[in-house]
């Protein structure tokens, strides 16, 4: 773990996990704890992500969610437990480590920087991915997002919600990345541009890029997954195929729906 743990703490059993993709997984987290100074906040979460495989993942607010993804990222100081990217140890690579590493972060929130314009958030994160691709440029994001051409010269503060959001998904695009993770992806959105960001989800994972996808609307992220998986007060509670768990009673039951 970097930073010091609190005293006294207690290991959970190991949580129910669905069986491991039959290939290496691109990502492969075993054991994963994390402390936000003295409250423990993940309980040893293990997390497969296959080569273009989609997991959704699920659970109340405040279940951890969010902790997981910055964890796996490494924007979490006190943490422990084995994180593995194409077979590599990356437990303790920095953010910008794991950003340069073939996984793109669209976060709540979705970080678009209010006084650069639209082209400047998008081509400021514009590379080839790490085996050399660059299937993902500025023109195909542009015809992957039609409104952003008419927002061109517009800041980022001068963009709706939406609008934001198309940025955030754009630039992530932009690094060719192996891994999209998508925090909230729908979250504030209007009915129309929720459409849209799901079409565009749809899209991504035809492409082969794999998947996380955090999202509260469960049956639309089961619909767009290959797994779910549901956290509970920093563990793993439920997961399975995402066709089968979709209308499951224990679904509903974790997600109070």
């Amino acid at each position: 773990m970097d930073g010091a743990q609190p005293a006294a703490q207690t290991r959970a059993p190991t949580p129910p996990q669905a069986a491991a993709p039959a290939a290496t997984p691109l990502l492969h987290a075993r054991g994963v704890h994390a402390w936000y100074g003295s409250s423990h906040v993940l309980h040893g979460v293990d997390l497969d992500i296959g080569e273009r495989e989609a997991v959704g993942l699920l659970g109340r607010n405040g279940m951890g969610k969010s902790t997981l993804i910055r964890s796996l990222l490494g924007h979490v100081r006190q943490r422990e437990g084995q994180i593995r990217l194409r077979g590599q140890d990356v437990s303790r690579a920095a953010p910008h480590e794991m950003a340069r590493s073939g996984i793109a972060y669209v976060p709540e929130g979705r970080g678009v920087f209010p006084n650069l314009t639209t082209r400047e958030n998008l081509v400021m994160a514009a590379r080839p991915g790490i085996d050399g691709r660059r299937e993902w440029t500025l023109e195909r994001v542009l015809a992957l997002f039609p409104r952003l051409g008419a927002r061109f010269g517009h800041l980022g503060m001068q963009l709706s919600g939406g609008e934001q959001q198309m940025v955030a998904i754009g630039r992530a695009l932009m690094t060719n990345p192996q891994l999209m993770i998508l925090d909230e992806a729908t979250e504030g959105l209007a009915p129309l541009v929720v459409n849209e960001i799901w079409n565009v989800i749809a899209k991504i994972r035809a492409d082969g890029i794999a998947t996380l996808v955090v999202d509260r609307d469960y049956r639309r992220v089961a619909a767009h997954a290959d797994r779910l998986v549901v956290l509970q007060k920093g563990r793993v509670v439920l997961a399975g195929n995402a066709r089968e768990l979709a209308d499951a009673p224990a679904l509903a039951q974790q997600l109070g729906v």
